[in-house]
């Protein structure tokens, strides 16, 4: 996907090739919605390959600053259980507050769209896209180690009940590569069960498991982790977020230490070879010392 530019609108298409803000390929007709009159959106696109069950996703300038937009498919948009559904995550959502969590901003009505649940642009790729594509990176790897189990325990902390976890919902911004989780929350409850909490452990280990498979990595701390996560008998699960992230950090810790003696090794073969070449110091005449 090609980046975007929020600080200059210099560089748009002209008005017969309009492009997509998601690719480098032109905008198709039907997912075009109009700016609406005041001007206030434009470049408004439908993206259905981000939509949701209920849910049609849209990015889209707000005062020349790019937003996403998550509205009610046009079939339901109009029935009260869906249009307070709708407000249900909004509300739900707001207030949350994570780095690798989408921000939610405002919540309003666009001609051409209806009601929408405006977010912060989370411009980039989806887990899905990647392994598809065969592009995942390192770093984006080491983050479904560390900061994907992060977001999922910040969720469970604020009691979020929420759609599963799975690549599709796992997003990495363009330039930096961090990890975003959308479809975070549809309901906030007093607690949640334990059937919520095993389910997002065993989606997680779904998650690492098919990456792992599909990317040809090799991590068998990771391959450990994901066949208990997705156990088949639960009560051989961990038992919450904060056992996996303790398991998935002990792995990590077990490989600097092998890191670190197989540095030492190298080190000391090394020292060894340097001495073995080095010649041996020239002997001078001898000198005979008479008492």
């Amino acid at each position: 996907m090609a980046a975007k530019d929020n600080t200059a609108n210099d560089a748009l298409p002209s008005s017969n090739q309009q492009y997509s803000a998601m690719s480098a390929n032109p905008v198709k007709p039907e997912n075009r919605i109009p700016d609406t009159p005041d001007g206030k959106w434009t470049e408004i696109e439908h993206l259905p390959e981000w939509d949701e069950e209920f849910y049609n996703v849209y990015t889209a300038k707000k005062h020349g600053k790019w937003v996403m937009l998550k509205a009610l498919r046009p079939e339901i948009k109009d029935e009260p259980e869906y249009r307070a559904m709708l407000e249900k995550e909004f509300e739900v959502r707001y207030n949350l507050s994570h780095p690798n969590i989408v921000m939610i901003n405002d919540f309003e009505d666009i001609a051409g769209i209806g009601r929408c649940i405006i977010t912060d642009d989370v411009y980039g790729d989806s887990l899905r896209r990647l392994i598809d594509e065969g592009r995942l990176t390192d770093h984006q790897y080491e983050q479904l180690l560390t900061r994907l189990p992060a977001a999922m325990e910040y969720i469970q902390q604020n009691h979020l009940a929420h759609h599963p976890i799975r690549p599709e919902t796992i997003l990495f911004t363009e330039n930096v590569g961090n990890l975003k989780l959308i479809d975070v929350g549809f309901d906030q409850r007093s607690s949640l069960s334990h059937a919520d909490t095993d389910d997002d452990i065993y989606n997680y280990g779904a998650v690492i498991r098919e990456t792992l498979e599909r990317t040809g990595r090799r991590d068998p701390v990771m391959s450990r982790v994901a066949a208990r996560c997705t156990d088949p008998n639960p009560r051989r699960r961990y038992r919450d977020v904060q056992t996996l992230r303790l398991a998935i950090a002990g792995g990590s810790t077990k490989r600097i230490y092998v890191l670190a003696i197989a540095f030492l090794a190298v080190m000391v073969a090394a020292l060894a070879l340097i001495l073995l070449l080095q010649p041996e110091p020239t002997k001078g005449p001898a000198i005979l010392v008479i008492p």
